[in-house]
């Protein structure tokens, strides 16, 4: 599956959102968004930074409150619906106020300057950045050995029954023009199987997108969330889904760029 080209004439891009979905982040958080500021501003990239707090019971939401004095593009909202990763993504993308947004996590695993470079490529006309860990370039800083092999496994997997070359597509980190995210509801993951909804929607759609090489930190506080007992099933049916609308929809919902 082949990307379209970039489109020389979208339309600039007035402001990036940052959605980032937290359960339980009081100690990673204020790095995470303040960090994340600094580098925006350094380089000038119009921004909000929407935190999502999934149903905590530490202290998130009093540490978000705190951090609102110092980032003043800080607007945190607490998740009424169900809870959920790709609940929280879900209802983070449905109040942003972005024309782009980009998906990043609470724990600080993603490089802000990674962000900016997403920002320049969404403005150069692609609908889509994905950013993949394991291509020449990209990397991996205290991956546990398990959850990678599971990892590369999965990407494989997904690989070869779409027959598309991003190797990463299960990693959230990933941003969208707002288009793509209106082009590709209904989001029905309500886990991280989001993770690959997403890109995998946009690309079956007909949204262009590129990839370029990041970098990835294990968080130092906290601790991970996603339970991989609990996803193989998810992931596989939203794989499935996703399949079924590539070969069965008779491009129903293709992007009009799409020939």
């Amino acid at each position: 599956m082949n990307s379209p080209a970039p489109d020389p004439a979208a339309p600039p891009l007035k402001l990036f959102s940052v959605v980032i979905p937290a359960c339980n982040e009081a100690e990673a958080l204020p790095a995470t968004v303040e960090h994340l500021h600094l580098e925006f501003n350094l380089s000038r990239v119009p921004h909000e930074i929407l935190v999502v707090d999934d149903g905590s019971t530490d202290k998130t939401w009093e540490v978000l409150q705190q951090l609102r004095k110092k980032v003043p593009v800080l607007y945190p909202v607490q998740n009424t619906g169900g809870h959920g990763f790709g609940r929280a993504i879900t209802f983070g993308l449905r109040r942003c106020t972005g024309d782009a947004v980009v998906i990043m996590m609470a724990d600080e695993s993603d490089d802000a300057r990674d962000a900016v470079r997403y920002w320049k490529l969404l403005n150069e006309g692609w609908d889509c950045v994905f950013g993949s860990r394991f291509i020449k370039g990209g990397g991996v800083i205290d991956y546990p050995k398990v959850k990678l092999f599971l990892n590369r496994t999965a990407n494989f997997f997904i690989r070869c029954i779409f027959g598309i070359p991003l190797n990463d597509t299960t990693n959230a980190f990933k941003a969208y023009r707002r288009t793509v995210i209106t082009g590709c509801e209904p989001l029905i993951a309500p886990h991280f199987n989001l993770t690959v909804e997403l890109p995998l929607k946009a690309m079956v759609r007909g949204y262009s997108w590129t990839v370029v090489p990041i970098t990835w930190r294990n968080r130092r506080f906290g601790t991970p969330k996603l339970k991989i007992k609990e996803m193989g099933s998810r992931y596989f049916f939203i794989c499935a889904y996703v399949w079924l609308e590539k070969y069965f929809s008779r491009g129903d919902y293709k992007n009009r760029r799409q020939p």
